[in-house]
This record gives C-alpha cells, structure tokens and sequence, in this order.
C-alpha cells in the first residue's frame, strides 16, 4: 500500500482483507472521503454489555471468558472487567483499527483480544490513539504524535510474544474492508518480514512494516471463527 502516513494500529488486518478480495480498488480509489469530521461521541459509544460480548467474540471462549474487557466512555477506553488470564478484549473503532478513509466511520467496531504481552505493549497504543482522537487531534496529528511517543519511549516497544485473536464473525471494519477473515496477528517492534518469509508468493504469512511507528505486524488466516464454525 501506497500511503504517505499509517495511522491504523491494524493496517495488516486491513491489508489481508484487500488481498483476499475485500475491498476492489477501483472502488476504494474513486470513493469520496464520506467521514471528513468526528460524528456525535454517541455514535461511537455502545451498550456497555453488548461491547463486552463484542469484544469477547474476538477469541474462543476458553480465552475470552476469563479476559479483561475494556469498553470506550467519552473519555476513553476504560476497564469494565478484570480478567484473570493475563488476556484482554477490546473493540476498535475507526481511528485505531480501520484504513485512513474510515478514520471517523462511527459504524466501525472491530472486536480484538490481546495476550498479555500485547495488553502491557500494543494496546496502549489503541488507547494512546482513541486518548488523542476524542480530544480533537486529525489524523495528521495522531500520526505526528504517535511518532514521537515511540521514539521518546512513552510508547514501549512490543513485548516477547505479543499477538491477538481476531477471529470474530461481528463486527464491522470499515467501508474499505467490511468483513475482515478470522486471522490472528503477532506483534514486533522492527523486524524484517523477510525474516518470516511473509509476503512471499505462496506464503500464508502477510506482513507489514510500519517504519513510522517501528512496528511489523505479521498476520495469519485461521480456518475456524471463535465460534468453532468453519471461515470461508
């Protein structure tokens, strides 16, 4: 992908769904910016039970049922459960987790849950973003921040073994890439993706490289939904 800044915490996940077919690029080149302003905070906010179900569908019930949940307020992403397996579920809106053009979509709702070295690592960068955006930072800004908060180390490098579950069948991902496929996503902080052979033809490991936020993401399509039903 062709962008002069990345703001989206999930880019790979957006980019596997384009490379499966789930967004047409003629399509995606002549849309229009439908979202140029922040909607009502209302529109982004949720039922708080319905977003904790939301966010524990990310993965299986034998991880997500003892997981932490946080949930957004007009204030941020707060904690609405405390787990008990190191694990925590979250769900992502528009400036964190969806392409550039959805960075205001109130309709995104992508459900994702984090293992422990994710939570102490990456998803303070989901709640870094979600903190700047409600405060009435553009996009341009969230990335000029958050640029400098990794590199003054605000921001930690990622943990040994992060990664998340992002198997759900709910969900919205934005209008770029509607249904994302259930993958899981592993996290470093500059690494090569030739190291994993991702990106390669035949490869079933799609990765990307963010050198704005010294972060490679490293995705990987899972046949099932956490539901146990078969993804297609």
């Amino acid at each position: 992908m062709n962008r002069n800044q990345v703001h989206s915490i999930l880019l790979s996940a957006f980019v596997l769904a384009a490379a499966l077919g789930a967004t047409n690029p003629a399509q995606a080149q002549d849309a229009k910016q439908p979202y140029a302003a922040m909607a009502p905070i209302e529109q982004y906010l949720m039922d708080r039970d319905a977003e904790i179900a939301l966010a524990r569908s990310a993965a299986p019930d034998s991880i997500s049922h003892d997981a932490g949940v946080l949930v957004l307020t007009r204030h941020g992403f707060e904690a609405a459960i405390k787990g008990t397996n190191g694990f925590v579920c979250i769900v992502g809106r528009g400036w964190s987790s969806a392409a550039d053009p959805d960075f205001w979509n109130p309709k995104v709702r992508v459900p994702m849950c984090a293992n422990a070295a994710a939570a102490r690592s990456y998803l303070l960068r989901i709640t870094k973003i979600t903190d700047l955006t409600l405060a009435g930072h553009t996009l341009a800004q969230v990335n000029d921040a958050m640029a400098v908060a990794v590199t003054s180390k605000e921001l930690p490098p990622m943990e040994p073994g992060a990664m998340c579950y992002m198997m759900s069948k709910q969900g919205y991902g934005g209008d770029s890439a509607p249904h994302w496929p259930s993958h899981l996503m592993f996290f470093y902080s500059d690494t090569d993706p030739a190291v994993w052979g991702a990106n390669l033809p035949g490869s079933p490991v799609i990765a990307v490289a963010d050198p704005q936020e010294r972060l490679t993401q490293f995705v990987i399509t899972t046949q099932r939904w956490s539901d146990g039903t078969e993804a297609r």
